[in-house]
């Protein structure tokens, strides 16, 4: 890729955000690496930019609520491979993390080293996840059926589903993506029923039921 590549680092703590930094710089071929440290500041990268290469994202950041902000994420931009960055590195987290969407997920304590090489990993189609964890397979069977019914949502259900999450109503979620109100009520009646609830209320909780906030802020 002659122009190199472009990636977004979200995370809350410019210390760390430094350290991603460092380790994706060392792969050469960068043109430019954005920065965001709170959800909503990530959400606009994404919006912004539809020519990234690679989003690293913490799960723990101000505004994201875990693995429905990367549920979020993926609904706004499903082609732009996702790294989940987290200190929360167990293997049903991560296992998660992967069946929602993410291309990899490396632990907050992994080496720079380890880090640029799950990214090359992920620049070059693969899928990278901490060496020596044993993922599993889930052991909740409503976690399972969950997961199954939140892939079979599209992009734009995803990302309405998302903004359901963050409380937005059906008129500001048709400003948010330029849409009409009416087209909106449609993807919320194919979100419920996708996901077999009969009210908002009741698809926030069962989003809520996958670790949708699995860590507190650490910010």
């Amino acid at each position: 890729m002659s122009s190199g590549y472009k990636f977004v680092i979200a995370d809350d703590h410019p210390l760390f955000r430094g350290a991603l930094k460092q380790a994706i710089a060392g792969l050469g071929d960068v043109a430019s690496i954005l920065e965001a440290g709170d959800f909503d500041s990530a959400k606009a990268l994404i919006a912004g930019n539809d020519d990234l290469d690679l989003v690293l994202l913490d799960l723990a950041m101000p505004g994201a609520s875990g693995l429905s902000g990367l549920i979020s994420l993926r609904g706004m931009n499903a082609t732009v491979p996702l790294v989940v960055v987290s200190a929360h590195d167990d293997a049903e987290t991560i296992r998660r993390a992967l069946e929602l969407g993410a291309s990899g997920f490396v632990s907050k304590s992994a080496s720079l080293e380890d880090i640029r090489i799950a990214v090359e990993t992920v620049l070059h189609g693969g899928v990278t996840t901490p060496t020596g964890i044993d993922l599993g397979v889930e052991r909740d069977p409503e976690i399972s059926d969950l997961i199954k019914r939140l892939q079979s949502l599209t992009p734009q259900q995803t990302r309405v589903l998302g903004m359901l999450a963050e409380g937005l109503l059906n008129k500001q979620i048709a400003y948010e993506l330029g849409v009409s109100e009416a087209t909106i009520k449609a993807h919320v009646s194919a979100v419920l029923h996708k996901l077999g609830v009969d009210s908002r209320t009741q698809a926030v909780i069962l989003l809520s039921r996958i670790g949708a906030d699995p860590v507190q802020p650490s910010g």
